[in-house]
């Protein structure tokens, strides 16, 4: 196997273990919500116009499974939805103050959770892996949309 070929396997596999953790919550802490409603709360927080055609894509799923996701936020009191100040036909979804302090302690309990990871890196360590994460993610990104025609 070449060593592009190896370094690449060795990043999918920890990219998996991420994912992995992801999905058993163990980034976002002990949510009292079903960890598909915490990232549309998470995503909604991301977003300056969140609408549930915006976190179809966002979320990698379809527009009824957006709509569900979004509708189980908005009756549990964590999200609402508002007109559209530029177009009455559409509704911006906007965290309730209940969502907002959620998604506040789950980010907290991330990072909190990555700085321990990180405790014995230097400074300069972490600084370069913050660069290259993103810049990881962005071609990722990137290449995503490419595949999409966006």
């Amino acid at each position: 196997m070449e060593e592009r070929d190896t370094v690449t396997a060795t990043v999918e596999a920890a990219m998996v273990r991420i994912r992995r953790r992801q999905t058993r919550g163990a980034l976002s802490g002990k949510s009292p919500v079903p960890i598909a409603v915490f990232r549309v709360l998470d995503a909604v927080a991301e977003s300056e116009s969140a609408t549930v055609g915006t976190l179809a894509p966002t979320l990698g799923v379809d527009q009824p499974r957006a709509s569900r996701l979004v509708a189980q936020a908005v009756s549990s009191g964590l999200l609402e939805r508002l007109a559209d100040q530029h177009d009455g036909r559409r509704a911006v979804l906007r965290l309730t103050p209940d969502g907002a302090s959620l998604v506040a302690a789950a980010r907290n309990g991330r990072r909190a959770a990555m700085a321990t990871a990180m405790a014995d890196w230097t400074a300069d360590e972490r600084t370069e892996f913050a660069r290259l994460l993103g810049r990881f993610v962005d071609a990722l990104d990137n290449h995503a949309a490419r595949r999409l025609g966006a």
